[in-house]
């Protein structure tokens, strides 16, 4: 029976390495539609008594494609105009970099010629332009695969998730309980980091439109748009937003609404990631995760699994922190808190005298008839 199960652990973790490295080059398109899944669950719960699961989960998959087709289409059709127009203005005349490069002089005492750099760098993207070509077009075709992996996924997650609920129960060799409670804290995590996460970067982009708004930054929608997006990396989201806009201020003539910009960014901007991040998680979760975790998550998670560990990466941390305190609520606590084995030596509860062996009744009642005769 242990050569059996010796080799039947083995051949599942030759196969399970392999199932992995199958897995391993859309990994994040997998992991895309997991949190996906989880996010859609509990509307797929309401809707499965109206429609059925896979109606509902036809329904759901369809709403997630048109919330993210619709929006990226918005902001490339956004983007191409935009560089459009740019390129245009460049050609013209229109566009300088005098301001620019006389500011630049000014602090730095080196002259430089942005225009002819930029000029260098257009004519070296036209030499490679067939390899840049094929490239992209490798890059989009390996996205494009991905998102269609990522929704096939999402219609069986949803539709199959309680016989894997079941599966899993079943195959991981732990007490129901603690099945439960891991489940439980899993939940708890993956509120925390989504709440906090798309709450607070929908607060700070928003307020950071209101100042590009307010300065007259050109495109204020679009550029708010963009830094919602952006504000789901900690710290440096949005700033790669009202920074350059603050810059381009002052190299356009009007500095003191670009420091005005700048000092809005710094200040307003960033207290609310400082604020409102570790409120949303208090209240999103009954015990929260350090806000300096989820940063450090969110940055770790980018460069281990791309754009998708924005929002894993927290929750891994707080997963292991929460199999680590399951560990200590059910087995080390439990083990300090088991009373003692009695053993030779230890006085008895009945009779108050030191058990020594099994011949201890025997010679307890000796002693006490002894006691007796005297």
């Amino acid at each position: 029976m242990d050569r059996s199960r010796a080799v039947v652990l083995g051949l599942a973790v030759i196969l399970g390495v392999v199932s992995l490295l199958i897995v391993l080059p859309f990994l994040e398109y997998v992991l895309l539609a997991v949190l996906l899944a989880y996010v859609l669950r509990p509307l797929h719960g309401r809707l499965t008594p109206r429609t059925g699961e896979q109606v509902s989960a036809g329904i759901l998959v369809l709403a997630a494609t048109v919330a993210v087709v619709v929006p990226l289409t918005l902001a490339f059709w956004i983007v191409v105009q935009n560089v459009r127009t740019l390129v245009e203005g460049i050609r013209e005349g229109e566009i300088t970099f005098e301001g620019l490069e006389s500011t630049i002089a000014d602090l730095t005492g080196v002259e430089v010629d942005l225009m002819a750099r930029l000029q260098s760098v257009i004519e070296g993207l036209q030499v490679g332009g067939l390899d840049s070509a094929l490239s992209t077009l490798s890059l989009v075709s390996h996205v494009l695969i991905g998102l269609a992996l990522t929704l096939f996924l999402l219609y069986y997650f949803l539709k199959d998730h309680q016989r894997l609920d079941r599966w899993l129960r079943g195959t991981v060799p732990i007490e129901d309980h603690i099945f439960e409670e891991l489940r439980d804290e899993f939940d708890d995590v993956m509120s925390a980091v989504l709440y906090s996460h798309v709450l607070v970067a929908v607060v700070q982009g928003l307020v950071a439109g209101l100042g590009l708004l307010a300065i007259g930054v050109p495109e204020p929608v679009f550029w708010t748009i963009v830094m919602i997006f952006l504000a789901l990396l900690p710290v440096i989201g949005s700033f790669l937003v009202w920074g350059p806009a603050a810059v381009w201020l002052v190299t356009s003539g009007r500095p003191v609404a670009g420091a005005f910009l700048f000092v809005y960014g710094a200040i307003v901007v960033g207290l609310t990631d400082d604020f409102l991040r570790p409120l949303f998680i208090e209240r999103h979760s009954e015990s929260p995760l350090n806000p300096a975790v989820i940063i450090l998550g969110v940055i770790g998670g980018v460069y281990l699994l791309g754009f998708i560990g924005i929002f894993l990466g927290p929750v891994l941390l707080g997963l292991f922190r929460a199999v680590l305190d399951v560990y200590r609520d059910e087995f080390v606590q439990e083990g300090e808190s088991r009373p003692p084995d009695e053993g030779p030596g230890t006085p008895s509860e009945e009779t108050g005298v030191p058990d020594t062996g099994p011949g201890a009744p025997e010679g307890v009642e000796g002693a006490e008839g002894t006691g007796g005769s005297d």
